[in-house]
């Protein structure tokens, strides 16, 4: 379950860059912009995700 998560997470993650590279268009900020904590927060969370879908792809 927590690797599905990670993954969803990761895959989220992954489109906001890909709209920022294309577009320049964060949608986390456009989002969550409005606190900067809980921006940062959520930067954090698909880091880790990202860090635990790395792990869980390797230990397989």
């Amino acid at each position: 379950m927590l690797a599905k998560i990670a993954l969803i997470l990761t895959i989220i993650g992954g489109i906001n860059w890909g709209l920022i590279g294309v577009a320049g268009f964060n949608l986390v900020s456009f989002l969550f912009g409005f606190a900067p904590v809980i921006e940062q927060i959520v930067y954090i969370v698909v880091g880790l995700s990202a860090i635990y879908a790395a792990y869980d792809m390797i230990k397989k």
